[in-house]
């Protein structure tokens, strides 16, 4: 195989998780590869001006963004205070995010729990007959101590709000008060703790005893809300199962003893058929604890996750060289992380807002490389979490399976980012709210309104979020007033004009909720269309995002020529 095909495949889709491979069934993947245009068009004369394209704008791009965070800017003594020492070539690094800063500092420390938990598990395999344990019954013990360690005291906080929960779904009768109290509980619980989680006990030793590793356990609590919710609405969606069986004269027993739980894909592990009695008290310990998912996860069902546990080892877990190449994946992009964080100083600006003087150019390239270091700072995490937990034998959806920059759809952009948490708020929000039919928007409102709370309650998410939905709307309504169009030589073209729209209002979304904040924002968007230069700008980036439209187009088709459609 060629470098450039060695290349291709290290960086396929099918490198990050096996799932998002070639599609199984035959018509379907057929199906696929015929809506896919029949040849490659990167020889084309087109395509070979695109490159030039990308050859020219991308230093630039990255030589811009230097420009406005090094020491040759007037405004670097403003933030320089933000920096640290560094270990690449001399540079000092900006390690000022808070989130990533503590992920950073405490690598190490993560690397040492991950090689004993992994090796806890193979000695206990090597000890315990497999027939007299379930890998469950050490999850629940190991996490348990892991628990203890991160959280301390404060594991009090964490198991009231989990015996509340596990109390309304197992002994609450009605099934739809279950799954109102189950949300309700659910969403007042993260108000509570933003503004009483951290009030002292009031009881002295509690108050001044081991607050564990992570003293602030309510940041972390919003993925084990995650966890209790899939918890309880699996347990309902299973028992209504079990009760429609025996309505249709099929006795409950039967539907417990005689499940089909082999060879299960994705979608049929999140449903899949487990015994009753597998959803008790220490199974929902040991799911809410599992150490390799607790800190960040990526989120991985209930059901899911005791089929892969206590039922069937997947095979993608049993490949050992697909995980160690995954293991490069993540070194590659720790390692770009380390770059970007000692030669541009983007964040450190935002925080100080210091872009006093700069162009349009310099502060649409703060923006865009702040949104590049957010999506590294989540991906990174997630990737040796969900590595940890392919070395544990769980293998859980992969987050992040586009880059960033990949994205010029706002549905296809929320697939593919946080992808397991979509895969969550699709499930256990947006189908049974009735998904993509007439209230659409509503629906979507609603759960960008549940996403924005639960990453913070902040008036700047929530407006982040209907500002999404908002920027949805033209998506959805030019895609169905112009799909009909489809087989003309000039709707590629068409489509590109349209994503890159879409890209500027993803953006400018994005550059208020999470970089430049409304101030940077506002002050790019008059520098933009107030200024001759902001103007100038506007269209050359526009031009340049039309070129880099029609190469995410090509991307997919080529994935589409395989038979692989992720839709996003």
């Amino acid at each position: 195989m060629s470098v450039l095909g060695q290349m291709r495949n290290f960086f396929a889709l099918e490198t990050l998780d096996t799932s998002i491979g070639p599609n199984t069934n035959p018509t379907k993947r057929q199906a696929i590869i015929k809506r896919a245009s029949p040849h490659s068009r990167w020889s084309t004369l087109e395509f070979k001006i695109y490159m030039v394209i990308f050859a020219i704008v991308i230093p630039l791009m990255v030589k811009t963004t230097m420009d406005a965070s090094n020491e040759t800017n007037p405004n670097y003594p403003i933030f320089s205070r933000l920096l640290s020492q560094g270990w690449m070539l001399g540079r000092k690094v900006d390690n000022s995010d808070q989130q990533y800063r503590f992920f950073r500092n405490n690598f190490p420390l993560l690397c040492l729990l991950i090689t004993a938990h992994v090796v806890m598990r193979r000695l206990t395999n090597l000890i315990v007959p497999k027939s007299s344990s379930k890998r469950s019954y050490f999850d629940f013990a190991f996490g348990i101590v892991f628990l203890i360690g991160a959280h301390g005291v404060n594991l009090l906080r964490i198991l009231v709000h989990v015996s509340i929960n596990y109390a309304i779904g197992k002994y609450v009768k009605d099934r739809r008060t279950v799954i109102g109290l189950t949300w309700i509980y659910g969403v007042s619980s993260l108000f509570v703790n933003h503004y009483v989680g951290q009030v002292p006990f009031g009881i002295g030793f509690l108050d001044h005893g081991f607050k564990g590793i992570i003293a602030r356990w309510d940041v972390f609590y919003n993925l084990t809300l995650l966890r209790m919710i899939s918890f309880n609405l699996d347990y309902i969606e299973r028992t209504k199962a079990i009760q429609d069986s025996a309505t249709e004269k099929e006795t409950p027993e039967k539907q417990i003893q005689e499940p089909k739980l082999k060879d299960l894909d994705y979608r049929a592990r999140l449903t899949a058929p487990l015994p009753i009695s597998e959803y008790n008290v220490l199974n929902y310990i040991a799911y809410i604890s599992y150490a390799p998912l607790f800190i960040a996860g990526p989120i991985i069902t209930f059901n899911d996750y005791l089929y892969q546990s206590n039922y069937e080892q997947l095979e993608s877990v049993k490949n050992y060289k697909r995980t160690f190449i995954y293991f490069l994946r993540f070194l590659f992009c720790m390692f770009v992380m380390e770059f970007l964080l000692h030669f541009t100083y983007v964040v450190a600006v935002s925080k100080t807002k210091a872009w006093e003087g700069d162009t349009p150019f310099q502060l649409s390239m703060l923006g865009f490389f702040n949104l590049i270091i957010i999506w590294l700072k989540l991906l990174i995490p997630w990737r040796l979490f969900r590595f940890w937990s392919l070395l544990d034998g769980i293998d859980p959806p992969e987050n992040m399976i586009r880059c960033m920059a990949n994205n010029y759809s706002a549905l296809a952009f929320w697939r593919a980012w946080h992808r397991s948490y979509n895969k969550w708020v699709i499930r256990y929000i947006y189908i049974p709210m009735g998904g993509g039919g007439k209230y659409r928007i509503i629906n979507s409102l609603l759960v960008f309104s549940f996403v924005a709370i639960w990453h913070d309650i902040e008036l700047k998410l929530l407006m982040w979020g209907w500002l999404i939905v908002i920027f949805l709307m033209p998506e959805i309504i030019a895609t169905l007033v112009f799909k009909r169009f489809s087989e003309n030589w000039w709707f590629r073209y068409l489509c590109g004009v349209g994503a890159v729209i879409n890209i500027w209002m993803m953006m400018i979304a994005n550059l208020v909720g999470f970089c430049l904040g409304k101030d940077g924002t506002l002050k790019l968007l008059h520098d933009l269309f107030n200024t001759v230069e902001g103007f100038e700008f506007f269209v050359l980036s526009s031009i340049a995002l039309f070129v880099g439209v029609q190469a995410m187009f090509e991307f997919r088709e080529a994935e589409k020529r395989k038979g692989i459609d992720v839709r996003c």
